[in-house]
């Protein structure tokens, strides 16, 4: 499903070039729950946005369900991402103005789905979630857990391909972490590919993969072996 091949990138700063991420080499199979891991500036988060195609100022080869991602442009990389992508962001990013059922319709809105087959698309993602009694309500009146809650709906409404999850348990308390993480498992166990960036040893155990960066680099890439938590 995913293939990444010499991916890497730069910034500038005042004392010259800053490298994110240094000769990324990995493939990401269909159903595969992936956890990337590592020390806070390793390049998790921004080797998460290149996979998710939220960012182009990268060098490498990129291919992502058949599609030459590294030779497309932004127009058509933004495409395949409304169509096969769904972000969870541990600051839930909701829009403040909408209800709930209004921040589920928003990335259906941005695909070519009449407003009915939206509105029913929604209305089941809100009975799925148990979520339909809080769909009037704006993300001020909802508690961490639940806005998390409509951030993970809100992903999946579309029924994307792969989902990407940064940090999605770090402003939640360990119960809360873990429905959402049950949640994810579900997902995933149904067809979903999954990649989450997280410091959590507990939230890794529930994927089957982990990939350690360290300054950009792949460290470590290993299997899950059940029963078992990962190491930060």
């Amino acid at each position: 499903m995913i293939q990444l091949r010499n991916v890497e990138k730069t910034i500038k700063s005042p004392a010259g070039t800053v490298w994110l991420l240094r000769r990324i080499n990995v493939d990401i199979k269909e159903g595969e729950f992936v956890t990337i891991m590592g020390p806070s500036g390793a390049g998790k988060t921004t080797l998460l946005s290149i996979v998710g195609m939220l960012d182009d100022g990268w060098a490498g080869e990129y291919v992502f369900a058949e599609q030459l991602v590294h030779k497309l442009d932004r127009k058509r990389r933004a495409e395949l991402n409304r169509r096969f992508v769904g972000f969870v962001f541990q600051s839930y990013h909701l829009l403040d103005n909408l209800t709930v059922q209004e921040n589920i319709d928003v990335p259906l809105s941005y695909r070519d789905i009449p407003r009915a087959q939206r509105a029913s698309m929604v209305a089941d993602i809100l009975d799925r979630f148990q979520i339909v009694g809080k769909k009037d309500l704006y993300p001020n009146q909802l508690s961490g857990g639940q806005q998390q809650l409509v951030g993970v709906a809100r992903a999946v409404a579309g029924n994307p391909k792969l989902i990407l999850a940064d940090e999605p348990t770090g402003n939640l308390h360990s119960g809360q972490a873990k429905e959402i993480m049950e949640l994810f498992k579900k997902l995933n166990q149904q067809g979903t590919t999954i990649i989450q960036v997280t410091h959590s040893e507990a939230n890794a155990a529930f994927g089957n993969r982990i990939i350690q960066l360290k300054d950009g680099w792949i460290v470590e890439d290993s299997a899950v072996v059940p029963g078992t938590s990962a190491t930060a």
